[in-house]
């Protein structure tokens, strides 16, 4: 059976806020356009695989400041968890499970008392 760690709240806080901003991110990615500078489209078939681009207009200055804004907030969330005081108390050789256990700490339902 697993161990089971009691997280900090704010450590569970702000590995929760790191899968938002994360998830933000990558939706925000997702939308905007290939290049963030305007780029002509391209076909490449010389390669081991075919590569297509469409032309892309680039990002705008809005769209280039909340990626910026959402990238700030992922690193400093991931400092924040991977530097809690928190670690220190767990042994070295069990570090890697309980990180492990807290990256998925969101999928369980609390505890019944």
């Amino acid at each position: 059976m697993a161990t089971t760690y009691e997280f900090p709240s704010d450590l569970l806080a702000g590995q929760e806020e790191l899968h938002q901003v994360r998830a933000e991110l990558s939706a925000l990615l997702k939308r905007l356009p290939w290049s963030v500078e305007p780029m002509d489209g391209f076909s490449d078939d010389t390669g081991w695989r075919k590569v297509e681009r469409p032309a892309s207009p680039g990002w705008s200055e809005d769209e280039q400041a909340e990626v910026e804004k959402l990238r700030r907030r992922e690193h400093e969330l991931a400092v924040f968890v991977s530097t809690h005081r928190f670690w220190a108390e767990v042994p070295a050789a069990d570090r890697m499970e309980a990180r492990s256990a807290l990256k998925h700490a969101h999928e369980q339902p609390p505890e019944e008392a």
